[in-house]
This record gives structure tokens, sequence and C-alpha cells, in this order.
């Protein structure tokens, strides 16, 4: 799919049709969003403004570098948008180029804070929104969702710890999703640094306009704040995970506990009838009436004696 917008008629509008960039002026162009374009759509692109965009594997390397970089005629950034998928989460690349004062954003998936800001382009009546003014939106709205994604980790860390705390619940499946949760953690920290790398970068640029520097500044600030709040929350997925392994260690002291208080109450009425167990011709009591109702009756009162002796202690 591809997305041009342009101003017209002091409003900004929408093409679908790379054939919009030959019927209008250039600097009417403001962005090209190109979602899981084709090859020969890319190649357009790269011919009409003399770039070469990136290619997946180049965008997704992890130097500074590959990051964000400008030189005097264009600049270019590249960032990790978190997406959430039926079997957890995962990194989608994006993007962008800005030359002749056009953005160009590059993205294979659906993501929220471009049809966000796609939104807020199609009912902006103000037509000086420019193409610097559209990648501060992007990346302002998505450090929003990144915020929702930390709010929602931080009521999933609750329950999970009112579930250990509370209910006792030591199942295996805890600690599974203690071990989930941290992965989940650390993507976002990563993507949030990821997004602190890129908005630096903007904050040293020689080429764009002073008027947004103040909000890059509030954006800088907030991802700052949300750095510290992933940091809380892998603190507390830590705390969770030693809870966890604290209670599992007190159960199974009680079942040992209990396995050993049981082995010494019966210790003395084991002695008792190893005594009479023996095989020595002179035992008197082999031959009395009497003599097994006393030797139960030992074994029965030294294990009273022991269990007393627990309870008093307070060991039972």
């Amino acid at each position: 799919m591809i997305n041009v917008f342009y101003k017209s008629e002091g409003k900004i509008k929408k093409n679908n049709s790379l054939k919009t960039l030959r019927k209008i002026p250039a600097d009417h162009i403001i962005w090209i969003d190109l979602l899981a374009p084709r090859e020969e759509d890319i190649k357009s692109i790269e011919d009409h403004y003399s770039l070469r965009i990136q290619t997946r594997a180049e965008a997704e390397e992890i130097e500074s570098s590959s990051r964000y970089y400008e030189t005097e005629e264009k600049i270019m950034a590249n960032s990790n948008f978190l997406i959430r998928k039926e079997d957890g989460y995962r990194n989608e690349i994006v993007s962008f180029v800005v030359k002749n004062k056009v953005l160009i954003s590059y993205r294979s998936s659906y993501l929220k804070s471009f049809n966000d800001t796609i939104r807020k382009l199609e009912f902006y009546s103000n037509s000086s929104f420019n193409c610097f003014d559209i990648l501060i939106s992007i990346f302002e709205i998505r450090i929003d969702e990144d915020a929702d994604m930390i709010e929602y980790l931080a009521r999933d860390i609750s329950n999970l710890g009112k579930s250990i705390t509370i209910k006792r619940n030591l199942n295996e499946e805890v600690i599974i999703n203690i071990t989930k949760y941290q992965d989940f953690a650390m993507m976002i920290r990563e993507n949030i640094i990821d997004k602190q790398r890129v908005i630096s970068g903007i904050l040293k640029s020689q080429y764009f306009p002073q008027a947004n520097y103040p909000k890059l500044r509030v954006m800088i600030k907030d991802i700052g704040s949300l750095l510290e709040y992933t940091t809380f929350s892998f603190e507390r997925l830590e705390y969770l995970q030693n809870t966890f392994l604290g209670l599992i260690d007190l159960e199974q002291n009680k079942t040992i506990k209990i396995f050993t208080v049981v082995t010494v109450i019966f210790a003395p009425p084991t002695l008792v009838a190893s005594l009479y167990g023996m095989n020595f011709d002179f035992m008197p009591e082999l031959n009395w009436r009497f003599g097994y109702p006393l030797a139960l009756g030992l074994m029965f009162i030294s294990a009273l004696i022991t269990l007393f002796y627990f309870r008093r202690k307070k060991w039972l």
C-alpha cells in the first residue's frame, strides 16, 4: 500500500498512487508512506528522489550509525516498533528518509502509530504541517503506545503478585509467566532506548526546524521516565521471582519437617521393637504373660512423650 500526502487548497490530502508524484508540484508533497510495497514501487521512489532506501537487513543493524544519520541533503533513521502477535511480541523495523522536505517511510506491517498520524492529517485543516512535524508525530504517538504497554505490563505484574502472595498459586505456570514478562520488559526497554537514540540524533540535527525542539525535549524527558519505569517493572519481576522461589522453599521445608517429625516420633518405638526383636536366649519378658502388652505400651508412651516434647517446643 502506498499513501502520498500533499498540500492542496489549504489542506493536506492523500492519494494512493505514485503517479501523484508527477502530477503534483514537488514542494507540495510532504509524506510518502510505503506499507509492504512492491520492488518496482521502491525503485520508482529511489529514482524519483535520487536516493537508496535501505534493505531490511541494513535497517536491522544495531549500530548507532545505522539508527540515525544525516548528510548535506538527507536524513535517514531506522527504529524498531514493538507489535503484538498471537505468539507474543516482535519488532517491526521502520525506515525513515527525509529529503527535499519530503518524508519517506518504509514498513512491512500495520502500525497503530502510523494510522493515528494519518487520521490526524485527515482532520488537520492547517496545511502548515510539514514532513518534520509528521516524523515527530509518529514518534510521539509511538512513545505514548510504549507507555500504554508499560502500564499493561505493570497491571499484569500486579495481578501475578496477588496470585503468588494472596492466592499462594505456586504452579509451574507462574514462573513461566514471570520469565515471559521479563522478556517483554526487556523488549520494551530496548525499543524505548532505540527511540531515545533517534530523538537524540534529531536534537543534534542541523536541519530540523528550531520550532520542533521544545517538543523533542519533552519527548526525551518522557522517554527517560519510561526507562525508569521499565527498570522498576523488571525489579518487581525479580522480587516476585524471589518471592515465588522463597515460598516454594517454605513449602518444601514444611514437607521435609513433617517427614522429620514423623521419623523422630517413631524412633523410640522402633528402638523398643528392636530391643525385643533380639534373638538372645535370656530375655525374661519373652516368656512373661504381660511382656507383649508391656512392649506395646512402651512404644506408645515413648511416641507420646516425643510428640508432647515437639508440641511444647512448638516444632509441630
